[in-house]
């Protein structure tokens, strides 16, 4: 459901006031909820599945990358919050290398703190008046555990792929 929402979540923003969106950020939200309520579901049914694993942080990257370039482009986000979607490609890059020798594809804690905080944040840009800081200050969070996140994520491929 949620990658159906992104081409949906992308109309809305594009046609948008200079990335200001109730519709869009909705939609975003309604994606987040989602992720939440999905995650728990199949934790507490025990219904886990190999593709769930890979078609779950994915969906998640591409809404938030989406809302980051195109946030970036309406002018509400700096340039250098294009690293979320540069980290995004390197894990997606890093991850075919590692997949094949047994690496074992889990998200952290901390990129699942960093993903509930990009949601937040990006949700908040989308409906605040251009200029407003406190939503930045939660995105700059997150990107901070993203990037924890990015180096968990390398440490535990170095030591599984190197034993």
């Amino acid at each position: 459901m949620r990658l159906a929402l992104i081409p949906v979540f992308v109309v809305l923003l594009l046609s948008a006031d200079g990335g200001h969106s109730w519709p869009a950020a909705i939609v975003f939200g309604v994606a987040a909820v989602t992720d939440q309520i999905d995650g728990w579901l199949a934790r507490r049914w025990r219904v886990e599945s190999s593709f769930g694993k890979i078609a779950d942080p994915l969906a998640d990257r591409l809404m938030i990358d989406a809302a980051v370039l195109l946030l970036w482009h309406a002018g509400r986000l700096p340039w250098i919050a294009l690293a979320i979607p540069a980290r995004d490609l390197a894990l997606v890059a890093g991850y075919k290398l590692v997949m094949g020798r047994g690496y074992d594809f889990s998200v952290n804690f901390a990129g699942k703190v960093a993903t509930w905080l990009l949601y937040a944040s990006l949700g908040f840009v989308m409906v605040t008046r251009e200029g407003t800081q406190w939503p930045l200050w939660i995105f700059w969070a997150g990107v901070v555990m993203a990037a924890i996140a990015l180096a968990g994520y390398l440490l535990k491929a170095r030591r599984e792929v190197a034993a």
